[in-house]
């Protein structure tokens, strides 16, 4: 099972400090997920820039320039954020009986783990 998935807010907990011009310490949310690659892509982390050489399009409107767009970072480099303390936190799992239509069935639950420091 996933622990982390599309569309949750997760933030950055290695790379550059942010006074260094890196992204550690953001929080963003989950935009794509790779899972081939073990990559995500986040919503405004980890820009780059590219350049495109310039074209036109069938209108005749010219292409190209700079652009920039996040890039994906490793899984590894990103923790969920707890939705009650908005701090960085590793996620569990845990069996819940779900009933529905009358069948009852038991489900993997994902849950945010309490941090040692909370305790």
């Amino acid at each position: 099972m996933a622990r982390i998935k599309k569309g949750d807010l997760v933030q950055v907990i290695s790379g550059r400090s942010q006074a260094r011009g890196g992204d550690r310490g953001k929080q963003g949310k989950i935009i794509s997920v790779d899972a081939t690659k073990n990559r995500v892509l986040v919503e405004g982390i980890n820009f780059v820039t590219k350049h495109v050489r310039v074209g036109q399009t069938q209108r005749g409107t010219k292409t190209g320039g700079i652009e920039t767009f996040e890039a994906p970072i490793h899984v590894s480099n990103v923790a969920i954020v707890d939705p009650e303390t908005k701090k960085p936190t590793r996620v569990g799992f845990r069996q819940e009986e779900v009933t529905k239509d009358g069948v009852t069935k038991t489900v993997r639950i994902r849950y945010a783990k309490k941090s040692g420091k909370d305790l």
